[in-house]
Formats: C-alpha cells, structure tokens, sequence
C-alpha cells in the first residue's frame, strides 16, 4: 500500500499527527476542533461558530492537497452535548448541500481543551 502524509502550515502543529494521510486513493483527515491557528483564535462555546471554523479547516485541508469538500464519503462528528445537535446540523448541512456524505455523530464525555466538537471526514480523490 503507498501512503503519503501531509502536514499543512496553517493547521495545529507540533502533535503526534498528520493533518491528511493518502492511501489507495481515499484521504483521511484527522479529528478537526475549532482552533484557528492565524487569528489565535479558539471557539468553546458557541457550536454553530465552532461548527463553523471546524468545517472550514476541514476544507482548507483538503484543498490544501488538492480536494474538495465534494469529495468526502465519510464524516464523523464527535459533540460534547447532544442538546448541540440541531445548531451543529444547521451549519453542516450547509457545507455539504449536495451528495451528503454518510456520517456517524456521537456524544462524548470530554474533548481536548474542552472544545464543544471534533470532526473528522474520509475524501476520495
């Protein structure tokens, strides 16, 4: 299998991850929260600007190798507290207005930093 890792200037640095993985023509994207690296800007309590700032990092990485938010087949949202739900798919669905991918969302207990969401997507190319 050949794997290729992007790590993007813009993107939270200095963690055990990569930003995107290649392999066999899918691009995985690590678990996006919303920080804004340029604005020193981080989000905790307000999901639809968190939301928001999540997905258009998830968009700046993909276009950052080459790909779009069309291409995504696979979304997977964690959220802290279900009750966010309908805000957070306010703001979703307007990123993926046509061929919505399949998506899993979840609640968890706790998120680093005690940020309100993390999604990561699944593109091909």
């Amino acid at each position: 299998m050949k794997k290729k890792v992007y790590n993007i200037d813009g993107l939270l640095q200095g963690f055990p991850f990569s930003h995107v993985v290649e392999a066999n023509g899918f691009l995985f994207v690590s678990g996006m929260v919303p920080i804004d690296i340029q604005k020193n800007l981080l989000i905790l309590d307000d999901i639809k600007k968190a939301t928001e700032l999540v997905l258009n990092n998830i968009k700046f990485a993909l276009e950052n190798v080459g790909s779009k938010m069309e291409d995504v087949v696979k979304a997977t949202v964690f959220l802290k507290d279900m009750n966010d739900f309908d805000a957070f798919n306010e703001v979703y669905e307007t990123y993926f207005k046509i061929n919505q991918p399949a998506r899993s969302c979840v609640a968890v207990k706790q998120l680093a930093a005690d940020f309100q969401i993390e999604i990561e997507v699944i593109a091909c190319r």
